[in-house]
């Protein structure tokens, strides 16, 4: 079981030619193109360690393919993933959002239910990973 997030969560994950296929689309169309990494999936966590500065400016796919080896050799047991941002609306907005990387060892996450009054039940999600203090999780 992966965790789904992104735009292409469905599918198995990416090559490195389906990858370079995405950020030549996301350049060709004038999306600047960031790379993110986190040890803490949940999905409520938009806000992911920026790897870097966006890249501005580029033709080719082949500077944003460096960045994304160079963060994954730096946290190979982290998610990994790349957004391009669409500047038509004035205001950043996310076209595009995909994972590059997933740990080895996905532990999931844990769904609790809080029972309340007048029988109103609320649920959380609680990851696994979690328990273990940041930058020790996935066996780092």
């Amino acid at each position: 079981m992966y965790l789904r997030h992104g735009t292409f969560s469905y599918l198995p994950p990416l090559t490195d030619e389906q990858i370079a296929a995405q950020v030549r689309y996301a350049l060709l169309n004038g999306w600047p193109v960031s790379i993110e990494y986190t040890d803490d999936p949940h999905p409520r966590n938009a806000y992911w360690e920026m790897w870097g500065l966006p890249l501005f400016d580029l033709d080719e796919p082949d500077g944003v393919l460096a960045e994304i080896d160079a963060c994954r050799a730096t946290f190979p047991r982290h998610y990994v993933r790349v957004l391009a941002y669409d500047a038509r609306y004035t205001r950043q907005t996310t076209a595009l959002s995909f994972l590059v990387q997933r740990p080895p060892d996905e532990p999931g996450f844990l769904l609790t239910r809080t029972e309340g009054p007048d029988r109103q039940q609320k649920y959380g999600l609680h990851s696994y990973a979690t328990t273990v203090r940041p930058g020790d999780r996935y066996g780092g």
